[in-house]
């Protein structure tokens, strides 16, 4: 019953009551689906983190910049001032106790404007314009947290049911396997000698081996499959997104034949990624609950090929 009703949370079809417990290779496929289907939801929660930063990013760029807006608005209304005095004085506008009595009615203000001389009409069109960018730059500040906001919001919901996910995983495992996970193992063979940067990569990679899994990790003690990728490179001094698809687009397109140690295997139209090692060989973090491995290039038919640049 309770194998029945993993399988109902993880694939969403109910196993026939009369049928016996499915066998540990029928298991082992369910457990392989799922996984999958994890993966592309990591792969995209890491796409959304990647979005989230740049948000982050622009906010700041848009609040610096209000700033100086700020500041020409607070010049360019002191100038107004100067202009409505100046006018008073000389007696040019006899109806400027409107601007005198604090009138916040611009439309009122510029009416009055509009009547002074040619000569100031530089400071006043400089008053409108700054007084618009400054309520422009505020109003794309606030479409920019709004948006961010909302971000973190998905983010927190997809991480949810990501832990859920994974706890049904880890129940299937344990049903088939008697364990929640697959203890990993360090390397202990030889590492092959790769000059310059991707083979700094390719060394760090092979030292990882035997860590586990874990969604939206890129180290030291876990890592997700963009995780790390990008870790391995970013000890080389390469800056890659944690993220495959955005992996493949930020590297050279290569084929097969021309694949060297350090370079990145796609798979699963780009919702997984490994470093490929040489021999034929390479290393990933595969799936939630297993450890990082060192294994064929061919655990499933690849996408594509990248070379970091």
């Amino acid at each position: 019953m309770v194998v029945a009703a993993l399988a109902i949370a993880i694939t969403g079809t109910v196993a026939p009551a009369a049928h016996a417990a499915p066998s540990s290779s029928e298991l082992n496929k369910k457990i392989e689906k799922a996984s999958n289907q994890l993966e592309d939801v990591v792969e995209s929660y890491n796409k959304m983190k990647i979005g989230l930063k740049k948000t982050k990013d622009d906010e700041k760029k848009l609040a610096a910049s209000i700033g100086p807006a700020k500041e020409a608005l607070k010049v360019a209304g002191a100038q107004m001032d100067i202009i409505a005095a100046s006018a008073y004085k000389t007696g040019k506008v006899g109806t400027m106790n409107v601007i005198l009595e604090g009138s916040n009615n611009l439309m009122d203000r510029m009416s009055i404007l509009e009547q002074l001389s040619r000569n100031r009409q530089r400071e006043i069109s400089n008053y409108t314009a700054t007084t618009q960018n400054y309520t422009q730059r505020q109003a794309a500040l606030k479409a920019t947290q709004d948006k961010q906001a909302a971000e973190v919001r998905e983010l927190a919901a997809r991480k949810k049911k990501i832990e859920g996910d994974l706890e049904d995983l880890y129940a299937l495992r344990r049903a088939a396997y008697g364990r929640a996970t697959e203890s990993g193992s360090r390397y202990t063979g030889d590492i092959p000698s790769v000059a310059g940067n991707a083979g700094v990569a390719v060394r760090f990679a092979f030292n990882q081996v035997g860590k586990m899994y874990e969604f939206g990790a890129d180290g030291p003690n876990t890592y997700d499959c963009s995780g790390l990728t990008s870790a391995a490179w970013r000890q080389a001094g390469k800056s890659l997104p944690h993220n495959a698809a955005a992996q493949y687009s930020a590297t050279r397109r290569i084929t097969r034949g021309q694949l060297k140690a350090g370079d990145l295997v796609f798979y699963r139209s780009l919702k997984h990624v490994g470093l490929y090692v040489g021999g034929g060989m390479i290393i990933d973090a595969s799936r939630a609950g297993e450890p990082v491995k060192h294994r064929s290039i061919d655990i499933m038919t690849p996408y594509g090929y990248g070379r970091v640049t």
